[in-house]
């Protein structure tokens, strides 16, 4: 029951330091105005080329709600790619540069649960984040002819949300390094791309080389989740990374004490 309350505190307070902040409602609006942009523009798009085949005579079995799935995901990716860098930037840098990272080492609560709780804190944040986007979904797959399966719409949802705690928990261990926020952004960023990249290096390489770099992309092994496809193995990866996010994070913290 301790564990539980001191896990509670501890995401609260981070939870609450995003939402009473300024910079959080800047990345919200944001978010918000391109990825309902992306939503409008891509959905009309796609309906106006259907028309467009139907007017001329054509006839098409285009299934609409999986284009428009997969193409909008593949833009909100991208996007993540700088938004979840500015969310982890703060986690330990601000601890850092107000002189409490200190407090935190040296307190009764082990550094696990300390960074237990900011993961999760921040997750809540990216979740009030992505929640109109659900939103949006449910408006445009209910009208959707043919309908989408609502397993596929959940778990290209769940799996985003898996990708996106891997991210943040990895660029938790790069603000854990430094006082810096723009530093430990930069730093986040390069590693995100980096992740994206072992997608296109493992088309480029062939052998088990290739099987490794494509295993350990954490977008390409996100991919099967579009097409409702939940592979055991892809999930492992994800926890794996958040696990070692957690980990190399504490293991600063440790070192930050000696």
């Amino acid at each position: 029951m301790i564990f539980l309350n001191n896990l509670f505190a501890i995401f609260r307070k981070e939870f609450d330091s995003y939402l009473f902040s300024p910079f959080f409602y800047i990345i919200a609006s944001f978010f918000w105005l391109v990825s309902g942009f992306f939503f409008w523009f891509i959905l009309s798009d796609n309906i106006q080329k259907v028309a467009q085949l139907e007017q001329q005579g054509i006839s098409v079995s285009l299934d609409l709600a999986s284009e428009f799935l997969n193409d909008y995901f593949e833009v909100i990716i991208s996007l993540l790619l700088v938004l979840l860098p500015a969310l982890s930037m703060g986690l330990y840098t601000e601890e850092r540069k107000r002189g409490t990272l200190e407090l935190l080492a040296t307190s009764p609560i082990t550094n696990w649960l300390v960074a237990l709780g900011k993961l999760l804190g921040v997750v809540a944040v990216f979740l009030v984040l992505w929640s109109p986007i659900i939103f949006y979904q449910i408006i445009a797959f209910s009208a959707s002819q043919p309908p989408l399966q609502p397993s596929v719409v959940l778990l290209a949802n769940g799996g985003l949300i898996l990708l996106s705690t891997a991210i943040l928990s990895l660029g938790m261990f790069i603000s854990s390094l430094t006082e810096h926020s723009l530093l430990a952004y930069v730093l986040t960023f390069i590693l995100v791309v980096f992740f994206w990249s072992l997608d296109l290096v493992s088309n480029n390489v062939g052998g088990v080389f290739s099987e490794i770099l494509s295993y350990l992309s954490l977008f390409k092994s996100y991919s099967p989740f579009l097409r409702g496809v939940l592979q055991t193995e892809t999930i492992c990866l994800f926890l794996s990374y958040i696990i070692l996010g957690i980990f190399l994070t504490t293991q600063s913290i440790e070192a930050f004490k000696k």
